[in-house]
């Protein structure tokens, strides 16, 4: 979906003459927000989780309704109350079922929890590509169609926007006064606050958890229903449009549904009075890109402003290391079983690498992304399996070093002239890297789901106000130098650069400076009483990982020769995090394996099938923590030793053997 969608939805031509034609039309996309932040809300309190999801829920929902209505020819309500009343309420309860309720169980942390969320979002857009494909289709009709609805002065409502309207109205005082005065919303508090002191007290846990779960997608169904009818489905596009209203909950700290109503409708008729705003001259394509990602701003806002307050789980949540603690294999990078899980993580690692030299044609052209995948990927490593960060802006990181590769490739840098590739690369990532301070600095007083957000809104904003702006993307050469045009050429540089980045990284890992790190992760509390400079230690790795991703996005760029901003989309970035979490995040080999899984079953099936199996494994970190890389390999036992016979035994012997014997045979 393009940058502008929600103006799009806003600013049809003819119909906003006045200021208040502009806020009721705002309306539209107000209602959604605050329709999104009571679902966050609510699932919040019910469950302590932050459904990260919803995006994606809300567009699997939006899918099926078309899919019923347009391919199926099911009548519009029927439809509708099939998705909102049977379909998306399993789903919650399946999700509570499957995924969270081993993680709360086992008392899992929020990080483990949120990674959990990550794979549902990225199932169910992998399953929405596999069943519908990639491509943006014509939305739902609406339910409730008809001439608008006539208000004082002239004005016109739509009629569905009325209904939503009342839905917000009716939904918000039915939980407002489920929480505060039954017996329901008594033990819904008890069940967030303590679990367990919960079920001893005799309160069904499961059952509340369930139905909050149920609640919660519900809600999202009625984000899609509501969205569905106005944007182009798109299966990456939606799911993060409805990310951005976001804002909306943090806003309210995941408590206050009132706050999340208000500021989801006063940022829908602020975005549309935004339109009014036409400067003339350079700052056009700025205003015009913050007017259709107001809430990409207001979610960077509230990110920050809220501060470490925010939490995804019980009291004290994000304090808990994301990654399990490992025995370090054989290259120092962490490892399931000691110096052979180590040789056999290279080995295998080796082979993908090298088999590639022998494929001719597309095939060796899909796979050239493979080793700048795997750099974009060993920055997650650094920051999050290694530093214990949570970033789920990487992808913002890669794509500054792909676009920034083509401007100075391309002569439109001030003052510079037209570089070849080898210098605009170096230069680029050394840009990049200090840039790294965007998302390092906010982590020296945050962690868990606080960082998170911060980190998805910086990747985010980088998407939407630069790789998806003409103004910095027209007119850029991405062309590779002559001694590396062949394939094969460039796959060898690309393998001579990923070895240096996996040096890089298993130095970074070992002696005094990785001790420190693995502290600071495993417990940071600890490591700030034992001396360690926390801060310091945070901004190198945020630091380090934007240079590995900015050399990483560089040479994907180059591998296509051309920049392309679809490559570099936050929500392809959840998908990167996800694989490196389900490989092992705390492994600079399992970066080198993700990155092959995600290009080679793209690129050996068709699209879908790598999210829809790295995200069916996040989902079920509850069962699988630490990733596939904790997996514990088969270890070869020896034969138990043959008794000697009696010949061979002296008389003491044979009488104990016939003493024993007898002992057993009585058992």
């Amino acid at each position: 979906m393009s940058a502008s969608a929600l103006t799009a939805l806003t600013a049809a031509p003819g119909s906003f003459g006045l200021t208040v034609d502009l806020a009721l039309a705002g309306l539209t996309v107000g209602v959604a927000a605050a329709l999104s932040g009571i679902g966050l809300v609510v699932c919040h309190r019910a469950t302590g989780v932050l459904n990260i999801a919803q995006g994606a829920q809300a567009m699997a929902v939006a899918y099926l309704l078309r899919d019923l209505v347009v391919i199926r020819h099911w009548p519009v309500w029927p439809a509708v109350a099939c998705c909102l009343l049977v379909v998306a309420p399993v789903l919650g309860v399946l999700l509570d079922l499957l995924v969270y309720r081993p993680l709360q169980r086992r008392g899992a942390g929020p990080a483990e929890t949120m990674v959990a969320g990550i794979g549902v979002f990225v199932l169910l857009i992998g399953v929405a590509v596999l069943l519908w494909g990639a491509a943006p289709l014509a939305g739902a009709p609406s339910p409730l169609g008809g001439a608008p609805v006539r208000l004082p002065g002239g004005h016109g409502l739509r009629p569905d926007t009325v209904a939503q309207l009342a839905a917000i109205l009716v939904l918000g005082l039915t939980v407002l006064a489920t929480t505060r005065w039954t017996g329901f919303g008594l033990r819904l508090r008890a069940v967030v606050d303590d679990r367990r002191l919960a079920a001893l007290t005799g309160v069904d846990a499961d059952r509340v958890s369930a139905a909050g779960w149920a609640f919660g997608t519900f809600t999202a169904g009625l984000v899609g229903v509501a969205l569905a009818p106005y944007l182009l489905l798109d299966p990456y596009g939606l799911p993060l449009l409805v990310m951005e209203t976001m804002a909306v909950a943090v806003a309210a700290r995941l408590r206050s549904i009132p706050v999340a109503v208000a500021t989801g409708l006063g940022l829908g008729i602020a975005q549309a009075e935004f339109t009014r705003l036409r400067p003339s001259g350079q700052l056009l394509p700025l205003v015009e890109a913050v007017q259709s990602n107001l809430f990409v701003v207001a979610l960077l806002a509230t990110a920050l402003l809220a501060g470490p307050g925010i939490t995804g789980g019980r009291a004290g949540g994000g304090a808990a290391p994301l990654v399990g603690r490992r025995p370090k294999g054989g290259d120092g990078s962490g490892g399931s079983s000691g110096a052979g899980g180590g040789r056999l993580a290279g080995s295998v690692c080796l082979v993908l690498l090298l088999l590639p030299l022998g494929f001719r044609g597309n095939d060796l052209r899909d796979a050239l992304l493979v080793p700048a995948l795997a750099l974009v990927l060993l920055s997650v490593v650094v920051v999050t399996g290694y530093g214990g960060q949570i970033s789920l802006g990487q992808a913002g990181y890669a794509g500054l070093g792909a676009i920034g590769t083509a401007l100075l490739m391309s002569g439109r840098i001030p003052g510079l002239p037209p570089l070849p590739a080898a210098p605009a690369l170096l230069l680029a990532v050394l840009a990049t890297a200090p840039l790294g301070l965007l998302t390092g600095w906010p982590a020296i007083r945050r962690r868990g789901l606080a960082l998170a957000l911060v980190t998805f809104a910086v990747g985010t904003a980088m998407s939407r106000f630069v790789f998806e702006q003409p103004y910095a993307t027209t007119g850029l050469v991405l062309d590779r130098p002559s001694f590396l045009a062949g394939d094969r050429a460039f796959y060898l540089a690309e393998l001579l650069l990923l070895g240096l980045g996996l040096l890089t990284v298993r130095a970074l890992h070992r002696g005094r400076l990785g001790r420190a790190l693995t502290a600071m992760r495993d417990h940071e509390p600890g490591a700030v009483a034992a001396g360690v400079d926390v801060p310091g230690l945070k901004l190198l790795a945020f630091v380090a990982g934007a240079a590995l991703a900015a050399l990483g996005g560089g040479l994907m760029g180059l591998a296509g020769r051309a920049f392309d901003p679809t490559a570099f989309d936050p929500v392809r970035g959840l998908l990167w995090f996800a694989a490196v979490m389900v490989a092992g995040a705390d492994s600079a080999l399992a970066a080198v394996l993700a990155a092959a899984l995600l290009i080679g079953l793209d690129a050996g099936t068709v699209a879908g099938v790598s999210a829809v199996a790295v995200g069916a494994l996040a989902a079920t970190i509850g069962r699988l923590p630490g990733g596939l890389a904790a997996l514990p390999l088969p270890r070869h036992r020896p034969p138990p030793p043959t008794p000697l016979p009696p010949s061979h035994l002296t008389p003491t012997g044979r009488r104990l053997r016939e003493t024993l014997t007898a002992r057993n045979g009585q058992r």
